[in-house]
């Protein structure tokens, strides 16, 4: 995102080097800066602590038939990526993390979206869908690097996971 106005006052911005950053829209009446700045959300990868090499990953409205993704979601105001991704995790498919571990972050273009990249570890059971998840399912390693999306975000986190291992 990148800001015309400051969200403070309203005032127009104008550019000003500021250090290295080069030219960056400043507003002159609050006397500060405003980088540009993207969305950040989690994305998790949910991994069973109970049969190893298990992988729960779900549908929604916009994902073709043969194909899954990791739970994600927004960060809110004043909250972690962890507690955003355990949050995301227990709203979505309805099983509490039993723990998460970071994995890296990744850029999402198309909507400039910085996604910080967790595996979470929870008991394996039966799942209590969202309203956002259309279908959830347990799926082996094998399995779930077939129906993540080529190219996509969700495989390149499982595929780093699969590193730490």
């Amino acid at each position: 995102m990148k800001f015309s106005f400051c969200p403070d006052c309203g005032s127009g911005l104008e550019p000003k080097i500021i250090g290295d950053e080069g030219y960056v829209p400043f507003c002159k009446k609050c006397d500060r800066p405003w980088f540009p700045l993207s969305y950040t959300c989690t994305i998790t990868l949910v991994a069973s602590d109970t049969v190893p090499e298990e992988f729960a990953l779900i549908q929604q409205y916009n994902i073709p038939d043969d194909r899954f993704i990791c739970v994600a979601g927004y960060l809110k105001p004043g909250e972690s990526a962890e507690t955003t991704s355990l949050r995301e995790v227990e709203e979505e498919i309805g099983l509490k993390p039993l723990h998460t571990n970071y994995i890296g972050s990744y850029y999402l273009e198309r909507r400039d979206q910085l996604m910080l990249g967790f595996s979470a570890h929870v008991k394996k059971a039966e799942f209590t869908l969202s309203d956002e998840v259309d279908k959830a399912k347990w799926f082996s390693a094998e399995e779930a690097e077939r129906v993540l999306p080529p190219n996509s975000i969700a495989l390149n986190l499982f595929m780093d996971y699969l590193k730490t291992k």
